[in-house]
């Protein structure tokens, strides 16, 4: 078999910067067929402020030359820097819940990264800034809005702000607010995750991590500020949720039953772990049960007592709607 390509020459490669007393920030990075955006997101760490982190690329069965890139930066930065693990193969949701839960992954914090973004140079900052408020046996949970790129670096404009409710549980139940890409836990709330999430199907790692720091009395941010360049192209698994095209892609998701079987799913994985919630939250979580079967009747009067919502006007419309054709 050839050598794979080395698309990275030393001399592009920066400086991973000097370690200093700060938390520590495990970056927990998926990869999976990346070669032509992994080295900007590679360098966009290096650039972060906050200088304490170190890489966990878990890489997915990439063929291309992904696994040669990550070896290249980490012969740059050496194994303190960076670390190099098999994925299970099964799916980027797979990828990153078994990054989650890998007991050699030590940190004060856990940052998730995809690998065609880039991050701004405070991302890493902002997030520890906020994440330090917290008791640190409190789960807690930082996201973001994002900025969004095209494939060469042309801004696109910012995802939805979504700050008209703050993050909870009973908007995480039916929503989710913040992209992986920009979420960091703490270590009480990566604890709860890796507990919490042996063998649970869930949608995706980022809305279970929303769903279950929450549902369990953790606390979550969602900061304005956009700390990463979200791209967007032809090859994303998940796109931006903005625009108009976004939101009638999501209402025909709603009338194809992919958002029912979501919530299916959902309600499953937190059914499994019902016990971590608090009384509010399990009534909460009960009574959206409720509003999922039955008449039509019952179906939206377990809704309204549920307090369940998503944020904006329209797609509550939309999550009533959803009720009305027994979609939820």
């Amino acid at each position: 078999m050839p050598p794979l390509p080395m698309p990275v020459p030393p001399h592009d490669i920066p400086q991973a910067p000097a370690v200093t007393n700060q938390p520590l920030v495990a970056i927990l990075l998926g990869t999976y067929e990346g070669e032509r955006f992994l080295p900007a997101q590679m360098n966009s760490f290096a650039r972060q402020t906050h200088r304490r982190w170190k890489v966990w690329a878990s890489d997915d069965g990439s063929k291309d030359g992904t696994r040669a890139i990550l070896e290249r930066y980490k012969e740059h930065w050496s194994d303190e820097r960076l670390s190099i693990i098999a994925g299970p193969r099964a799916g980027f949701v797979a990828n990153f819940m078994k990054l989650t839960c890998n007991p050699e992954i030590a940190a004060d914090h856990y940052a998730y990264a995809d690998q065609d973004d880039l991050w701004e140079g405070d991302k890493l900052a902002r997030a520890v800034t906020w994440l330090e408020t917290v008791p640190h046996d409190v789960p807690a949970l930082y996201m973001s809005r994002t900025r969004l790129i095209d494939e060469d670096d042309r801004e696109l404009g910012f995802a939805p702000l979504f700050t008209t409710r703050p993050p909870s549980f009973a908007n995480a139940m039916v929503q989710n607010i913040g992209g992986g890409n920009t979420m960091v836990l703490n270590s009480a709330a990566r604890a709860l995750l890796q507990t919490a999430s042996t063998d649970v199907k869930v949608v995706s790692h980022d809305w279970w991590a929303y769903m279950l720091v929450t549902g369990a009395g953790g606390r979550a941010f969602y900061d304005p500020y956009p700390g990463v360049r979200y791209r967007q192209h032809r090859a994303n698994v998940v796109g931006s949720n903005a625009g108009f095209l976004a939101r009638l892609r999501r209402g025909g998701l709603v009338f194809a039953g992919r958002f029912k079987n979501w919530g299916a799913i959902n309600m499953q994985a937190l059914a499994q772990t019902h016990a971590r919630l608090t009384p509010e939250n399990r009534r909460i979580f009960d009574d959206f049960s409720a509003a999922r079967t039955g008449s039509l009747p019952a179906r939206l009067l377990a809704l309204r007592r549920s307090g369940v919502h998503r944020q904006g006007f329209v797609d509550n419309i939309g999550l009533y709607v959803a009720a009305l054709f027994n979609r939820l």
